[in-house]
């Protein structure tokens, strides 16, 4: 099992990669033209999605420590 566990970790971090480097060169190339509003309002978007993962492993932790502190307990 935790085989299985770490071969999936790894696959997601590196599947990753490539979704952090089109957000750079995202960011680069609208940084770069003379329209700031567009390239703000991007840049605001990546770091609004960037929430959403650290958001759902918090979820799963705080379950994941509800559930051993009712299995604490019952014992």
């Amino acid at each position: 099992m935790l085989k299985k566990l770490f071969y999936i970790l790894v696959f997601l971090l590196l599947s990753s990669q490539s979704a952090v480097a089109q957000c750079a060169m995202c960011r680069a190339a609208l940084s770069s033209s003379e329209q700031t509003a567009q390239a703000e309002g991007v840049n605001s978007g990546i770091v609004y999605l960037m929430i959403f993962p650290y958001l759902m492993v918090a979820i799963v932790g705080y379950a994941v420590y509800r559930l051993r502190k009712k299995q604490k307990a019952a014992l």
